[in-house]
């Protein structure tokens, strides 16, 4: 396996991801700018952050797919979050773990980080997704 995740002993937890992944890899996929838009270009989930964050990941899932990897081969995700607070975590887990099943997202996830941002590039985006991947 070209990705190993971990949590060394003495970092924080409990959290839902892995503090670390290890790739062995030589070659990168980058999936980036993953919203909730369907194949053609329509919102999904408008106004609804647990089924937009659902729909960009299936569309991270496409990205990755596409490259020939899978959720088992991503070392990094990212998301940005509109608007956020604190008050959203549990909507936005809620569309990780309706998706992670049927995407394969291992649980533990990989590394991630959620970073609130004012807004993105159209106002009915409310989450953006990132992943970086290593294959063999």
């Amino acid at each position: 396996m070209t990705v190993q995740l971990l949590t060394p002993e003495g970092m924080f937890q409990p959290v839902p991801y892995h503090h670390v992944a290890i790739g062995t890899g030589t070659r990168q996929v980058h999936v980036a700018g993953q919203i909730a838009r369907d194949a053609k270009g329509n919102p999904v989930a408008t106004g609804d952050l647990t089924g937009q964050v659902v729909q960009a990941l299936h569309n991270t899932a496409l990205g990755l797919n596409g490259a020939g990897a899978s959720f088992a081969d991503v070392v990094r995700l990212r998301f940005f979050v509109t608007r956020w607070s604190p008050e959203k975590a549990d909507a936005f887990m809620a569309g990780v773990e309706r998706a992670a099943d049927e995407l394969g997202i291992p649980r533990p996830l990989p590394p991630l980080s959620l970073i609130g941002i004012d807004y993105l590039f159209e106002p009915d985006v409310l989450v953006e997704v990132e992943a970086f991947a290593v294959l063999d």
